[in-house]
Parts: structure tokens; sequence; C-alpha cells
């Protein structure tokens, strides 16, 4: 899977777990997670690269899904798993 793909996947998990997305031009940052009004937005930075985006929206399931309990890519999974952290390893 190319990092396109994996992002597809992140942003479809993070919907499903309902969490809105939003693209917006955040100037490069990859975007992020966050809670307004009891609501899960990700801001998907427009700005950024996939590949930077990917790990931002991997680190974002990892707080919203219970990837454990849903189907997911074996590709995808590790990738989660190994950008859960706060560390960035594209």
């Amino acid at each position: 899977m190319n990092e396109q793909q994996i992002l597809d996947e992140l942003l479809e998990l993070l919907q499903s777990g309902g969490v809105s997305v939003r693209s917006e031009a955040l100037g490069g940052s990859g975007g992020g997670l966050c809670t307004i009004k009891g609501q899960k937005i990700f801001f998907l930075d427009t700005q950024a690269s996939s590949g930077e985006t990917a790990v931002v929206s991997a680190e974002a399931v990892s707080k919203t899904v219970d990837i454990d309990n849903v189907y997911i890519r074996p590709e995808v999974r590790q990738f989660i798993e190994n950008h859960s952290g706060n560390e960035k390893k594209w």
C-alpha cells in the first residue's frame, strides 16, 4: 500500500469511529485531533504530505478507535502500531 492508500483507510477509520474530519490549510504540520464542545474533530492539513498526515492520523486512530475489535488491513494495522506514540517515524 502507498502512503495515500494508508491515509485514506485511516481517515475512514476515524469517521467510522464518530470523528469529524475537516480539511484545512494548516501550514504543513499534518493536522491533529481535538475535541470541541464534546465532538471529536480531526483536522487534515491540506498543505502537509500524505506521509506526515498519515502519521498524525494513525495517532488519532489509536486514541479514538478500538482497533482490537475492528477489521483493519494488516498493513494499516502495522502502520498504526508503529506510529501510535508521539514520535514521528515516517
